[in-house]
């Protein structure tokens, strides 16, 4: 038993999936191996692979523009693959701030970006960041100049986001996994832009 002073219960969502996986697996209609085999791929994903998209898209023209087209088919141009997956990738530029959200769960572009932190699962950001897009990106540390526009994009179970952040100034001569090296997985939802190296970096 875990010891009282450090127990947490389970959040309703977690009641919810602990539910469903044991319905499933009693039913025959899954394994635990199976299950489990899932988690650890999920797991295996991390943000890295989008940064690897983004970076393409900067240092590649005609990449970027079939991204922007077909995300699903961009991805899975460099081995990524987006099962049963609309990927959209929306383009951040001086004029245009994108921020993408799930109002009704947590739906994520997790093949490219992992598993969802907490607070995009959030009932505060999930509902704040429809209403009040400027207010949530204060919290996160993000002020934009007043005449930038900011486009939400609602996720669903079909299609999903990947924000395709402005390349930082500064990166001019930096390779391309220089570049990746810089994106976070904040910028790619929408909630941080990508820092420009330190002074002095060196490509």
């Amino acid at each position: 038993m875990k010891d009282q002073g450090t127990y947490q219960p389970y959040s309703y969502y977690q009641l919810m999936e602990t539910s469903l996986r044991e319905l499933l697996v009693e039913k025959g209609i899954v394994s635990n191996e199976a299950v489990n085999a899932e988690v650890t791929a999920m797991r295996g994903r991390q943000p890295e692979r989008g940064a690897k998209v983004v970076a393409r898209a900067w240092v590649d023209a005609e990449y970027k523009k079939r991204l922007l087209a077909n995300g699903t088919a961009a991805c899975e141009e460099l081995g990524l693959e987006i099962p049963a997956l609309k990927l959209v990738a929306v383009e951040n530029t001086p004029q245009v701030h994108n921020v993408v959200v799930c109002t009704l769960c947590s739906c994520y572009p997790w093949p490219v970006l992992g598993l969802p932190p907490v607070w995009y699962k959030s009932a505060p950001y999930r509902s704040r960041a429809v209403i009040d897009p400027r207010g949530v990106l204060h919290e996160f540390g993000l002020e934009l100049p007043a005449d930038v526009e900011v486009r939400v994009w609602d996720s669903t179970a079909e299609i999903r986001y990947l924000v395709l952040p402005e390349r930082p100034a500064g990166t001019e001569k930096f390779t391309e996994n220089q570049l990746a090296a810089l994106v976070t997985r904040d910028a790619m939802v929408g909630v941080a832009k990508v820092t420009p190296p330190p002074a002095g970096a060196k490509a």
